[in-house]
């Protein structure tokens, strides 16, 4: 039945903005296989019979509970899918590793912990320690005998890790390095054992460091009290001439910042998977609220305006899950590629995920976003009792806000990823120039009214490649009209990124819709089919509005009349029932009474 019988090249990081992916080549979480089902599986079960049952508890800090709780899970392996196996761990590829950070996502200050130890607490380690630091350090962290956590925010440098006024200076025997300084916002400081902590040599020599609880004049504040994730220890730390072995420099001294950056990629991939598993549960609590509680004697979820609701929660949910799976298989078959070629284990993984690091921002602003709308329309759909604790939704409301502060702000990340999108065009490593001149030129043309529209999908593959054009038209005439000034238009910047987030995730939404059809026969996933028709209608006034919002902040006169002519002309979608798309949506989730996908 498929037309596309061959694999094409896989896409360069940003290369989807002007090349066309193929639904045979994209990988949809229908692919998952039998393994990393039941991997996901055992993560809900973890959660379902260690960590919900006491969560009251763990937002109380008992103290004891948590480090517990992570020790468990390291003896379930659950702390070490993706590390090798010489270090103790399973050796999973990059796509079962996503999985767990889903399966935990919906464990609320338990999920923050996990996030965090697996992440930044022993990743940076993993990839940029010696043999010695590795050998000593990683198995225990695989284990969960060792708790790890991260430095790097100050009190008064957070977007700007760089401006950090930590300092370490050589001890006069050369045995030391002598850290002073301060960290804020240390997740799982309280009770971490190692800590990989970022300091200036010199003033100048931005350096991480592993330390190590006990170390000399180390030593820690008292909890944070904080809106969400309660059950999560967060403190401060502090360094006074805190005595750290010359062994213990992690990486080249005065690269700290390559350790810093290149773990947020990842991270930022990983915080989405998190998001969407905390979204599936939170988008459950709600259809069983709304199935069981009822007004003028019947249930809630029989009224439109809940219906509406409901059916717009599942969407973004099945879209956001599009779109991160798309990203970690092409991160995982980089990774493939690249430990071919001969790289090492941590240079394969990290030279990945730089690859796709422009994906990985997109995905933070939207797994975070996404799951900000769940658990706040979750509330809604509780009404009053939402606003009350006993009601597992109001902590998973307050849980959800930080998603948007931390792996970097949201708006650091849309700013992220228009300038890596345009410094990866200067360095002529991605060829914007072309596919940019050929929109311009096609303003100046009689517009196509439909040619290959009896192709499967014609017309959505062609509002999807519309959307790209906006997107190269805006781009292209802000760089032309503002040059180096840019930069300090953070507002048009940011609604470029946005233009381009929600053509991703339509891009990615329409492919797997295309790949289940392909698979499984139109009558067969309607629903889905459903999903993505509503949400790319929904994607053309969206990106209209911040493609408008752009061109009017930097364009005038018969320039901006012209190119205003065009935003509407690319972003032009078919008369659609979006209401009774949402209704059949609805009436399925609240049949099964769960996310069934």
């Amino acid at each position: 039945m498929s037309t596309e019988l061959k694999k094409a090249a896989a896409l360069k990081g940003g290369e989807w903005l002007i090349k066309e992916s193929t639904a045979f080549d994209t990988f949809v979480p229908e692919d998952f296989n039998e393994e990393q089902q039941m991997v996901k599986d055992m993560c809900n079960s973890f959660l379902d019979s260690e960590v919900l049952p006491v969560i009251d508890r763990i937002d109380k800090m008992e103290p004891g509970l948590m480090p517990s709780l992570m020790q468990k899970a390291g003896e379930q392996g659950l702390l070490s899918t993706s590390l090798p196996e010489q270090y103790g761990g399973l050796g999973k590829d990059f796509i079962t590793s996503t999985l767990v950070n889903e399966g935990l996502g919906g464990g609320f200050s338990f999920s923050v912990a996990i996030a965090a130890h697996t992440g930044i607490g022993t990743l940076p380690i993993l990839y940029f320690g010696n043999d010695a630091q590795k050998e000593k350090y990683i198995p225990k962290l695989a284990t969960g005998e060792w708790k790890g956590a991260y430095g790097l925010t100050e009190p008064n440098s957070g977007s700007d890790a760089l401006g950090a006024k930590t300092s370490a200076k050589l001890s006069d025997d050369g045995k030391y390095y002598l850290l002073n300084g301060q960290k804020c916002w240390i997740t799982n400081g309280g009770f971490a054992d190692v800590y990989t902590v970022f300091a200036k040599i010199d003033g100048d020599k931005f350096t991480g460091f592993i330390v190590e609880r006990g170390f000399d004049g180390f030593t820690q504040g008292p909890e944070e009290h904080k809106m969400g994730i309660k059950g999560s220890s967060t403190v401060q730390l502090y360094f006074q001439d805190c005595k750290v072995p010359v062994e213990n420099v992690l990486g080249e001294i005065g690269r700290g910042h390559i350790i810093a950056f290149n773990i947020l990629n990842i991270g930022r991939l990983k915080l989405c998977a998190a998001a969407l598993g905390g979204a599936k549960r939170a988008f459950n609590t709600s259809i069983e609220y709304a199935n069981t509680r009822e007004q003028f004697k019947q249930p809630i979820s029989n009224f439109g305006a809940i219906k509406n609701k409901l059916a717009e929660m599942a969407i973004k949910i099945w879209v956001a899950e599009s779109g991160l799976y798309r990203s970690a298989k092409w991160i995982d078959d980089k990774e493939m590629e690249l430990a071919g070629e001969g790289k090492p284990f941590a240079e394969a993984l990290l030279g990945a995920a730089e690859e796709y690091a422009i994906e990985c921002a997109m995905l933070k602003v939207f797994g975070s976003e996404m799951l900000d709308f769940i658990v706040d329309e979750g509330v809604q759909i509780h009404g009053g009792n939402g606003f009350s604790d006993e009601y597992a939704i109001s902590r998973g409301y307050r849980d959800s806000r930080i998603n948007r502060i931390y792996e970097g702000t949201n708006e650091i990340n849309r700013l992220l990823t228009v300038d890596m999108v345009l410094k990866r065009a200067m360095k002529g490593k991605l060829d914007l120039m072309g596919p940019a001149m050929a929109v311009q030129k096609e303003l100046m043309s009689i517009p196509d009214f439909g040619s290959g529209d009896d192709e499967a999908f014609a017309k959505e593959k062609k509002l999807v490649a519309n959307f790209k054009k906006a997107i190269l038209m805006v781009a292209g005439a802000a760089v032309q009209k503002l040059m180096m000034k840019i930069e300090n238009e953070q507002e048009i910047l940011m609604n470029i990124a946005d233009m381009a987030i929600e053509t991703y995730h339509a891009e990615s939404a329409l492919l797997r819709a295309m790949k289940l059809v392909d698979q499984r026969g139109e009558s067969a996933v309607q629903f889905e089919l459903d999903m993505m028709h509503t949400y790319l209608y929904d994607a053309a006034d969206h990106i209209n509005k911040f493609g408008k919002d752009a061109i009017n902040a930097f364009a005038e006169g018969d320039e901006q009349r012209m190119m205003l002519l065009g935003l509407k002309r690319f972003t032009k979608a078919e008369p659609f029932n979006s209401k009774e798309a949402k209704r059949r949506i609805a009436a399925k989730v609240i049949a099964d009474n769960k996310y069934a996908l």
